[in-house]
């Protein structure tokens, strides 16, 4: 027994000693990383300085293109089609026919109508002017006021049927024009389904859908603290819209806000937001995601930095500040906003400091560093 505690004890002698003789390694070790730190070559970079400019209040956002209006084209009686005026895909203006269904029973039914009313005209004239006749001759007790009385009821009573013929007739004409059918606004039309000679049911499926494109809207949401400078804008006048349809290499579309929602969504904690576009060039598509950007204003005297000199930290970002001994101080800064590439400074910072835009990846604070100019660099990162 005593001797296997002997031999615990020499052996946790020996791990003790280990572990020591590892922590003094590591301690030269860094000691001698430090030493080789300092006498290190200075490392290639490029500045820009801090400065205040007036620069554009801008929100960013991710929308969604929606049209205006959405139509699905349907026939509104049972018939057949004889011929199909439009292609898939056409661009339609509002009344432009689109499809012709088989109209003759319509204008049966419309002759019909007619016939009708040209025969009780034609006997209300004649009431008429028995009436007519009737008048005087009632007065001298020529004839009895029966007889009077009879024709001017006949003719109440023709008056009424040319009415109610002239009613059948204008509904005849109304059943005939569902015959021809017309885009009812302007558009682009998706796939055309039904061909000629199909038989269609009233209210049945869409022969095809009617997109309206020109103008055209992009919904997004805004947090809703954004919400105060957004109205404030808006009573200002116009306020601008960009949408950068994805994949679109051009520059961006310009429109106008149109409205914001009557309530913030608990749940997210945004708010939706409409902007219109004249989408002439039609651009901007149905369903399409477009990189959306809040036009509010400018302001002025604004403290900013290139965008590439601000670094991502575990608590706070930060920029390497060059001092003048042409060393790297890291400084953490408190960025308001990104606009254009350059990042608004609300504090950390002050006007004309140095700060490093390219080369930060082999920095540390306390480096020394060569400022070199964007030609030598050739433009990359050190």
């Amino acid at each position: 027994m005593n001797r296997g505690v002997v031999a615990i004890a020499f052996m946790a002698l020996l791990a003790g000693g280990g572990l020591a003789y590892r922590a003094l390694s590591i301690r030269q070790a860094n000691s001698q990383t430090v030493q080789n730190g300092r006498a290190a070559p200075a490392i290639p970079v490029l500045v820009a300085p801090a400065e205040r400019q007036t620069i554009a209040i801008k929100l960013v956002a991710i929308g969604t293109v929606q049209p205006i209006a959405t139509v699905g084209v349907k026939s509104r009686i049972d018939a057949q089609i004889t011929e199909v005026k439009v292609q898939d895909g056409q661009y339609v203006k509002q009344g432009d026919t689109l499809f012709l269904l088989d109209s003759r029973a319509a204008e049966a039914q419309v002759h019909q109508a007619e016939a009708q009313l040209a025969r009780d005209k034609a006997q209300l004239v004649n009431a008429n002017r028995d009436v007519a006749r009737y008048a005087p001759l009632v007065a001298k007790d020529f004839v009895s006021h029966q007889q009077y009385d009879t024709a001017v009821t006949t003719a109440q009573a023709l008056a009424a049927s040319v009415e109610s013929d002239q009613a059948a007739l204008d509904n005849a004409e109304v059943q005939l024009s569902y015959d021809t059918i017309t885009a009812p606004i302007d558009g682009r039309l998706g796939m055309v389904t039904a061909k000629e000679g199909n038989n269609v049911k009233a209210n049945d499926v869409p022969f095809a859908t009617l997109n309206q494109v020109k103008p055209i809207y992009v919904n997004f949401s805004i947090a809703e603290r954004e919400l105060p400078a957004i109205r404030t804008a808006m009573r200002a006048g116009p306020v601008k819209v960009e949408a950068q349809p994805a994949g679109d290499k051009g520059g961006p579309a310009i429109g106008k806000l149109g409205f914001f929602d009557n309530t913030v969504d608990a749940t997210t904690g945004t708010i939706a937001l409409r902007a219109v576009f004249d989408n002439d060039d039609e651009r901007l598509w149905p369903g399409q995601f477009a990189n959306v950007t809040l036009v509010l204003g400018e302001e002025p005297d604004a403290l900013v930095v290139p965008q590439a000199a601000v670094q991502i930290g575990q608590a706070h970002p930060f920029v390497f500040v060059v001092k003048p001994d042409n060393t790297a101080e890291t400084r953490q800064v408190q960025v308001s906003r990104t606009v254009d590439g350059k990042s608004v400074i609300t504090g950390g910072l002050e006007p004309g400091e140095r700060v490093v835009v390219d080369g930060q990846l082999r920095l540390v604070n306390g480096s020394r560093v060569e400022i070199r100019s964007a030609e030598a660099t050739g433009g990359k990162d050190s």
